[in-house]
């Protein structure tokens, strides 16, 4: 069952909270973006930033896990919240 932009978007701010509040990935988000403080701040309501967001936390399972563990939201959904933000959620590949 697909998921709304709505709720793709509050996962991904979920995400960006989780991020802000960890002390050792924050850095590694932001080098990796390029973004600063002050970023998250302005474009925290973009979908494309957003998007950006959930594709950095994708980038290692084990960050997946851990959000996803300290939040209780199954493993899949910031997949599912990612294909909704880049409009490829109805996407079918047969």
């Amino acid at each position: 069952m697909p998921i709304s932009v709505h709720s793709a978007e509050t996962l991904a701010l979920r995400v960006l909270n989780w991020l802000v509040g960890n002390d050792e990935l924050l850095p590694v988000f932001l080098g990796a973006t390029g973004a600063s403080i002050e970023d998250l701040r302005a474009r925290a309501g973009e979908s494309e930033f957003l998007g950006s967001v959930l594709d950095f936390l994708m980038l290692d399972d084990s960050w997946v896990i851990a959000f996803c563990d300290a939040h209780s939201v199954p493993y899949e959904e910031p997949g599912r919240a990612r294909a909704v933000l880049s409009g490829t959620s109805d996407m079918h590949w047969t």
